[in-house]
């Protein structure tokens, strides 16, 4: 019980956050030509490369901004979390011997 009230208590605190978070409206376009979900896809994807570009030129971004909201972030999420190896690389795995 005493190692589930701290966590609780972050995440509730994480959630109440996250609850205050919007977008801007100058950051949604609802043209058709707007980023979406495959762009957010292949965006997290190259996430690394561009980032490692975005130092070394201010034309190079990471994030395409107007893009059509909630589906360009999903894409992008799953792009840097599954195609990007999210958490698998973090993974420790025991050997036997």
């Amino acid at each position: 019980m005493k190692r589930v009230l701290p966590a609780a208590s972050v995440v509730l605190l994480a959630l109440a956050l996250a609850g205050c978070a919007h977008q801007i409206p100058a950051g949604i376009d609802t043209a058709p030509e707007a980023p979406g979900f495959l762009w957010g896809l292949w965006h997290g994807f190259i996430f690394p490369f561009a980032w490692v570009g975005s130092l070394f030129s201010p034309d190079i971004a990471v994030y395409a901004v107007p893009n059509n909201g909630g589906w360009y972030d999903f894409g992008f999420f799953l792009g840097i979390t599954v195609l990007g190896g999210g958490s698998h690389f973090g993974a420790s795995r025991r050997r036997r011997r």
